[in-house]
């Protein structure tokens, strides 16, 4: 056997101990995720905006005041705490948001849902208890949304940009709720 082919031999023995040790220690790459990770980029012009977040499912579930209880911080979706980010200062409602990336908790309510920028990134969503890791101190916007019924079932958690009317939305849809916050640049 020459050398070269001895290199490539140990070179992919060694990239298949890596990803085997990466798969016990950190995450089942190999196993399908209940809740799989997405993210969402809006661009236009010299904007972009980016939503990373972790996308579950209804499964006959009651979702908000069951599964998400009411008037309780939510992580807004599963696993990773879900994060928003900006190349732009943004104005939502009148307030502020300025460059950066924060993560993103809602509180839902049957008639409204509190949405909270926070720029403290966490790296998980919840702790041992299950509580969420949000800290209200490092809030820099909070904003109150109606939400909107919807006439169809949404399976799997959802968020979007919508810009279709030439206003910009973040939306949020997962079983027949409908959140949409309004985006400025």
């Amino acid at each position: 056997m020459n050398a070269f082919l001895k290199r490539v031999l140990i070179l992919l023995s060694i990239i298949a101990l890596g990803l085997f040790l990466y798969s016990v220690f950190v995450e089942n790459i190999f196993e399908k995720r209940l809740s799989p990770k997405d993210t969402v980029k809006f661009e236009l012009n010299d904007l972009e905006l980016n939503v990373f977040y972790n996308r579950p499912y209804k499964k006959g579930r009651e979702i908000f005041g069951g599964l998400v209880p009411y008037n309780k911080v939510w992580r807004t979706g599963a696993n990773e705490a879900t994060t928003f980010e900006t190349n732009k200062t943004l104005k939502i409602n009148n307030m502020v948001l300025p460059v950066g990336k924060y993560t993103l908790w809602t509180v839902p309510k049957d008639s409204t849902w509190t949405v909270m920028f926070n720029s403290k990134q966490y790296e998980w969503g919840v702790d041992s208890e299950m509580n969420p890791m949000w800290d209200p101190n490092y809030d820099v916007i909070n904003v109150e949304v109606p939400v909107q019924k919807l006439e169809t079932v949404v399976e799997q958690f959802t968020i979007a940009f919508d810009n279709s009317t030439d206003n910009l939305f973040l939306t949020m849809a997962w079983d027949d709720v409908k959140i949409a916050i309004p985006l400025k640049s």
